[in-house]
């Protein structure tokens, strides 16, 4: 099985723990209470999510074609 590698953005919570997106997995958002718990909730989430996306026979998504920029905008 060959071993796939996918970029996550984390968010801190004003209630605590983090909110983990997969931007290459449309709709692949987990939770954790730290960050060690965000990241291993993560990786069960994409596992689950590929699991599904193999079951109904569609394409796995890499983060291949994935551009991250920073961009600065004014708050004014």
């Amino acid at each position: 099985m060959e071993a796939l590698n996918y970029k996550i953005l984390l968010r801190e919570e004003p209630e605590g723990g983090f909110t983990v997106f997969v931007p290459s997995l449309e709709g692949c958002i987990s939770y954790g209470k730290d960050l060690k718990e965000a990241k291993r909730n993560a990786k069960e989430a994409i596992e689950l999510y590929l699991e599904s996306l193999k079951a109904d026979n569609l394409p796995i998504p890499t983060d291949d074609n994935l551009l991250e920029l920073n961009l600065q905008v004014s708050n004014a």
